[in-house]
This record gives structure tokens, C-alpha cells and sequence, in this order.
């Protein structure tokens, strides 16, 4: 705690350096950010110990090796998930073979088809479809106009609006005499504790499922192909697209607009910059960037060249 603090402070709410006031908690984590924290007005704040003699006079420190995770525990605190308020609208349709469970809501619109299971305490959005046969574990929540189906996903799942799962995969056998369409015979499975963002399209298998594993993060207007499988903890950043057959490991990263081509490996740890065009496999724990993708220190070496070769031109 900074010299001159209050331990008997409290706090009402959580807010950004530039905004906070003496009620507020917020936190740094960007050396960028310092002349904003030693302007703050935040009555705490959550550094790591070697930014604590950063702090303005009587300002408040909580300190964290890693202090956006603490500050996400603390603003879970303030804005804890509201459970929704149970009861099937009257617009809905729910078909009568299809199982709902305890305090689940479903939004005006929705369609739940036969042989669909919703596991307790779900939020279906308006006009949501889910398809013949899906499975949906306890708590998750389906944003409106989303559409699943062939698919079997787990527990505390955040599907947000427009996404669309278990649609057929992009196959077909090419040919001069026409492009014949390969059946999609496999699902989507989803793990538990997964976020897909809003627009993202999740293929479902040609023959094996398309597979998602446990606390996967998606964001917005991703393209996952059919029969990719995503390990634990991967992040696919905002409009990547990942083809067919390709397998991520354990807490592999891909940045915004990445293209990964299919049948590849992407190793545990892996990280893919944004707008990396890659068309092998990436060892475990290797960071890529370019196009085609080719080690970090090389592609910053390259960059480096041209922009001097440039330079030189001119």
C-alpha cells in the first residue's frame, strides 16, 4: 500500500485509469499506461510489484504477478453472471420431444427441435434454431438468431448471436465434369467452458466430428473447417480462418486474419501473428509470422530488409 492510504477504504465499482475515481478499482498492466496510472485518480489499483513505487500519493496497490487476471476476479465480483429468469415465451416453438431443464429461458422466436436436449439453466436468444438432436449442457447461453445443430456441447458454453454450428463442411470431389458434394456425416463437439464470438461458423465433420475442446476462446467472424480439432485453451483471434483437417494443441494462438491451410499441425504453445499465412506444421511452442509463415526472428529480419531495400529505391 502506497504511503498515506486508508486501509479502511471502499470501493464501489471498477473503471479505467483515465475514468476512475477515488470509489473505483482499476489496474495496470502496459508499461504504456504508467503516465496514466501516475495520473490516476483510482482509490486502487492492481500493479505488479515493480510499478508499486509508480503510484501517486495515497492511491491504494494491490499487488499481482499478473494483474488483469486479479482485476478479472475483482470485476467478476462487482458484475457476477445473472442467472436467467426462467420461462419459454409464448412464441417460441418448442418441439414436444425435446427435453428443457430446470430455469432455462427461451426468447421469442427460438426453435428447439425434436429430440433436442437444453441442459438446466440455459438462455436461448429470439428466434435462435436449434436442430434435430442437439445436446446443450447446463448453463450455457445461445445469442439470438444463432443456429445449431448436429452438434453436442458441454457446460457453461457462451455462443453469442449469428453463430452458426454443425452446417456441412466445404467438401466436394472437383473434376471437369462437375464438382460432386462429399456428404458431411460427422457433428461438432464442444468442450465445456468455451466462448464463440459473434458470426464465427464452426463446420461439422465430413466423417470424423469437428472437435472444440475445454475453455477454448473464439471471437467474432472466425471459419473453422470440417474435422479441425482445437486442444485446450486455444485462442482464435477475430476472422481466421482454419481449413479442414487441421489439429491445434493445447493453448495454441492464432492472431487476427490468419490463414492456416488444412491437414496440418499446430503444435502445443504455438503462436500464429495476425495475418500469418501458414502452409506447414508449427512445432510445439513456436511463434510464426508472414506469408507464408516462417519463424518470428525471420519474418522481422525480412521485414527489416525490404523496408531498407525500399528505402534505398526511393
Amino acid at each position: 500500500m502506497a504511503e498515506g492510504c486508508d486501509p479502511s477504504l471502499r470501493f464501489t465499482d471498477v473503471s479505467p485509469l483515465e475514468n476512475a475515481g477515488p470509489e473505483h478499482v482499476s489496474f495496470l498492466d502496459n508499461r504504456k499506461y504508467i503516465p496514466a496510472f501516475q495520473a490516476s485518480k483510482a482509490g486502487l489499483c492492481v500493479v505488479t510489484p515493480e510499478m508499486a513505487a509508480k503510484a501517486p500519493a495515497g492511491m491504494a496497490l494491490l499487488l499481482s504477478p499478473d494483474p488483469y487476471r486479479a482485476y478479472a476476479h475483482i470485476a467478476q465480483a462487482f458484475y457476477p453472471a445473472q442467472a436467467p429468469e426462467a420461462g419459454i415465451a409464448a412464441t417460441a416453438n418448442v418441439d414436444q420431444s425435446a427435453v428443457v431443464g430446470e430455469g432455462c429461458r427461451i426468447d421469442p422466436g427460438a426453435v428447439i427441435g425434436a429430440g433436442a436436449r437444453i441442459g438446466n439453466h440455459c438462455h436461448i436468444g429470439a428466434n435462435v434454431v436449434i436442430g434435430k438432436g442437439v445436446v446443450l449442457g447446463d448453463h450455457c447461453t445461445v445469442g439470438a438468431n444463432a443456429t445449431l445443430s448436429h452438434a453436442v456441447i458441454g457446460n457453461r458454453v457462451n455462443i453469442y448471436p449469428g453463430v452458426r454450428i454443425g452446417q456441412d463442411g466445404f467438401g466436394f470431389a472437383m473434376g471437369p465434369q462437375g464438382h460432386l458434394k462429399v456428404p458431411q456425416l460427422g457433428r461438432v463437439v464442444i468442450g465445456n467452458n468455451v466462448e464463440i464470438g459473434a458470426n464465427t461458423t464452426i463446420d461439422r465433420g465430413a466423417g470424423p466430428d469437428t472437435q472444440i475442446g475445454d475453455g477454448c476462446m473464439i471471437d467474432n467472424l472466425v471459419q473453422i473447417g470440417h474435422n479441425v480439432q482445437l486442444g485446450r485453451g486455444c485462442v482464435i483471434v477475430a476472422q481466421v480462418g482454419i481449413s479442414g483437417s487441421t489439429r491445434f494443441g493445447d493453448f495454441a494462438a492464432a492472431g487476427g486474419q490468419a490463414g492456416i491451410t488444412g491437414h496440418l499441425k499446430i503444435g502445443a504453445g504455438a503462436r500464429i501473428a495476425a495475418q500469418a499465412g501458414v502452409m506447414r506444421d508449427i512445432a510445439p511452442g513456436e511463434t510464426v509470422g508472414g506469408a507464408p509463415a516462417v519463424p518470428m526472428a525471420d519474418w522481422l529480419r525480412q521485414s527489416a530488409i525490404l523496408g531498407k531495400m525500399a528505402r534505398k529505391k526511393g
